[in-house]
């Protein structure tokens, strides 16, 4: 199953490259929300090959996933990897400088079964498909919004 959505964000776009790469934030972030989130890999510096063991509640049941992250181009991209006990999957982040002050943000996501209760959870989903999209896109927004306001009150200070 693929979904994917963009927008503008009224920031530069290394502002926004900066804000989607705060993986100690993004961290912190998650915890709020009541995951358990561990870092995994050794690098020292952000760079391919940073991974993260993420635990958290859905539906009743604890699930984990192991996150890694494969590309990272400053400015530009950046490509994740993810894989849980029942599907997998790719999240792709593309920045695109539209002026000095404004960055679109494009986002495909690409989620695989890995058994045959995941599949038929897939089936289901595609039935939703156009209210799964909905609230992709909404997500977007919300992050969008958040950078852009954190842009505006890093120029006030």
């Amino acid at each position: 199953m693929h979904l994917s959505s963009r927008t503008d964000i009224e920031a530069p776009i290394d502002f926004v490259y900066a804000a989607l790469t705060d993986f100690e934030g993004w961290e912190r972030a998650a915890m709020r929300r009541g995951a358990e989130v561990t870092r995994t890999d050794k690098l020292r510096a952000m760079g391919i090959g940073m991974s993260w063991k993420v635990r958290f509640q859905f539906r009743g049941k604890e699930r984990v996933v192991d996150i890694r992250l494969l590309g990272l181009e400053p400015d530009a991209k950046l490509s994740f990897t993810g894989k849980g006990k029942l599907l997998e999957g790719d999240l792709s982040i593309e920045l695109l400088s539209l002026s000095p002050k404004r960055t679109r943000i494009v986002v495909h996501l690409a989620v695989r079964p890995l058994t045959l209760g995941a599949r038929l959870l897939l089936q289901s989903a595609k039935l939703a498909r156009a209210r799964l999209q909905s609230r992709f896109n909404k997500r977007l927004r919300q992050l969008s919004t958040d950078i852009e306001q954190r842009f505006v009150a890093s120029r006030k200070r």
